[in-house]
């Protein structure tokens, strides 16, 4: 039996109702799972120009791994907690009593739904949300992440906020606090005055969080294309657990779901009844967001000296390949494309450097199955999401992903 459920699910894509900076005035709504898209991004930056600080692949693997999970770690802890603000938040993680007795609260509002990732997971959550204040570099690279994203939603605030007393002495905390974080290669860059590639890189996927999805259609919640990403990335790391992923594998799937709508900051969210609408029209869409990647994203970072970072990111986009959901190893420093079958049963080890693009795209379709049956239930009925939950679940009725983890009956126990 499959230990993805229906719950677990929701529960991740429950960020998507979850409002930030809601007491003061903003330009736009900021929602929990844009944050935390923005901020695996950037974690993913300082994970991988960090990694060589470490002696063997084996621990940059763990790393990958401790970053990952610790991420999704921190956003489900933020979930339960959410109606406490972070100055109140800090003031009980300064008092280890108070602080555990949070943490037992939260760890029983969790258990029911994550203890069927097995206890391995169930364990490292609970290890790493009982020691807030280690010092090991994925927590670094984290904690660094999320200061980063959280000053990068302030500066949108800051200029229409002029009379908010508090707004000095949180500008004041940001600068502070990541200036702990400059010795971590990527930091000065990102925090610098100065215009970098990497700043640039950041801003650009940031923007991802005013790009609404089905944008013709209304909803509740509406979902940004940055929210999505982080949705998907976490489903296809539960379900790369579920279907026994080896390390290399699982953190593929998770940075591949993280960025894989990155071309749609070039060309909008085009919906597929509109890709599939004129022949070959899907194609000329790959083709020019395929063109506008690499002169705006992989160009910007390889000028600025960035190669095996921009090389990284397009492993994960599938650009040899043509495409994002392409099953993949790296052989002989080349991507190659595999069945999903040799996948499993000849590639499944770290030295293949495997992703699983059916799984990616199964993944895909689960968040935005979620997204279309969510409104529903909202109250919202249109055709376009009627149609998308139909489509969905006709796709996906005998598709089975192996180990138990069978979409159709995923899905069947969406009511």
């Amino acid at each position: 039996m499959s230990m993805i459920r229906k719950n677990l699910l929701q529960l991740v894509f429950s960020g998507s109702f979850m409002k930030r900076w809601n007491d003061k005035l903003r330009p736009v709504e900021f929602f929990e799972v844009d944050k935390q898209a923005q901020k695996m991004i950037v974690a993913w930056i300082l994970y991988f120009l960090n990694q060589d600080r470490l002696s063997s692949q084996a621990l940059k693997d763990e790393l990958a791994l401790e970053v990952i999970e610790g991420g999704i770690f921190e956003y489900l802890y933020r979930l339960v907690i959410t109606d406490i603000k972070p100055p109140i938040f800090y003031q009980i993680r300064s008092n280890p009593s108070h602080y555990r007795q949070l943490t037992d609260w939260v760890f029983e509002q969790l258990e029911p739904r994550l203890q069927a990732l097995g206890e391995g997971f169930w364990e490292r959550f609970q290890d790493f949300c009982r020691r807030p204040d280690s010092d090991s570099l994925g927590k670094r690279i984290l904690a660094a992440a999320h200061l980063y994203a959280s000053q990068w939603e302030f500066s949108l605030i800051q200029g229409i906020n002029p009379w908010d007393q508090e707004l000095e002495e949180i500008e004041r905390n940001f600068k502070h606090s990541l200036a702990r974080f400059e010795d971590l290669n990527g930091v000065p860059e990102l925090i610098g005055e100065q215009p970098s590639p990497l700043k640039s890189f950041v801003h650009q996927c940031g923007q991802l969080r005013f790009q609404k999805r089905w944008s013709q259609t209304p909803r509740i919640p509406e979902t940004s294309v940055l929210g999505h990403v982080f949705v998907v990335a976490c489903f296809a790391y539960f379900c790369s657990m579920a279907v026994k992923a080896c390390p290399r594998q699982r953190a593929n799937n998770y940075f591949s779901g993280l960025f894989h709508d990155l071309p749609e900051l070039l060309t909008r969210d085009i919906i597929s009844p509109v890709k599939r609408s004129v022949r070959k029209i899907g194609d000329l869409i790959k083709e020019y967001e395929a063109q506008e990647v690499e002169r705006r994203v992989f160009g910007l970072l390889e000028e600025g000296g960035y190669e095996r970072l921009s090389e990284r990111l397009k492993y994960f986009l599938g650009m040899e390949l043509g495409s994002e959901f392409a099953v993949s190893i790296i052989g002989d420093n080349i991507p190659r494309e595999v069945t999903r079958s040799e996948l499993f049963n000849e590639y499944n080890q770290d030295r293949f450097d495997p992703k699983d693009g059916e799984l990616l795209k199964a993944c895909d379709s689960l968040a935005a199955f979620i997204e279309a049956y969510t409104a529903m239930r909202n109250g919202i009925k249109t055709e376009q999401l009627q149609q998308a939950v139909f489509r969905i679940r006709q796709d996906f009725t005998q598709v089975d992903l192996g180990n138990g983890l069978h979409i159709g009956s995923l899905l069947a126990d969406f009511d």
